[in-house]
């Protein structure tokens, strides 16, 4: 079965190259290096990265775990400030999770978690999450409706569609399906503030579901 049509998102990342200098020492030599004033390896700083939830509903749960590595190959702490109440943390991943109440409705501000080799630091940017009450977001998708299988032969028995979405890109922790297979457009609401990644899928009469289509996203404010 053909996919369906939403339009495509492309994400273009520049990446700057890293400059080794090396030079030589004049001194003492022997054939398994230098055996004069040798300088003392250098320590480079783990590295930290991540894109935390903005939002939460009350009653929903919350999670995010960063992504940090070390060039060294050092062991790695972590730390949080400014820990939501109704969160907890690990310092070992540097996950926060937690499902806030309803006494928790608020903007929570100035989170930041480091992580640390012992000796060297990185941290991410501060970020803030607002738990909400009522959730009032939405995403509309639009697609042209697939008229033939993927093997090419009429698609006679389109049954309805099947939308999957989430916070990170490639990972769809939610799903919708809609059995009518003459719309062509669709709202995904009750969405708190935060990116969206969306994919569709067409389903036929047996339940046969096609694959993806293209990833698309959305901001909701």
């Amino acid at each position: 079965m053909n996919t369906i049509t939403i339009r495509q998102v492309i994400t273009i990342i520049t990446i700057f190259p890293t400059l080794l200098l090396t030079g030589c020492l004049a001194g003492d030599e022997s054939e398994a290096g230098f055996v004069g004033n040798r300088p003392p390896s250098q320590n480079s700083a783990p590295t930290i990265s991540g894109n935390p939830q903005s939002a939460v509903m009350m009653g929903d749960s919350y999670s995010f775990t960063p992504t940090a590595s070390d060039p060294d190959g050092d062991a790695l702490t972590f730390s949080i400030v400014n820990l939501p109440v109704w969160a907890t943390f690990d310092s070992s991943t540097g996950r926060v999770a937690g499902s806030p109440t309803l006494a928790d409705i608020g903007l929570f501000t100035s989170i930041e978690i480091a992580v640390s080799d012992g000796t060297l630091k990185a941290s991410l940017p501060p970020f803030s999450v607002e738990v909400s009450q009522v959730a009032l977001g939405s995403a509309t998708l639009s697609w042209t409706p697939p008229t033939q299988n993927e093997d090419g032969s009429p698609l006679t028995n389109l049954a309805g569609y099947k939308f999957y979405f989430g916070t990170s890109m490639g990972i769809y922790t939610n799903q919708v399906r809609v059995d009518n297979p003459g719309i062509t457009s669709y709202v995904i609401d009750n969405l708190v503030p935060n990116t969206y990644f969306f994919v569709a899928t067409a389903v036929n009469s047996a339940g046969v579901e096609s694959s993806f289509t293209n990833e698309t996203s959305k901001q909701v404010m």
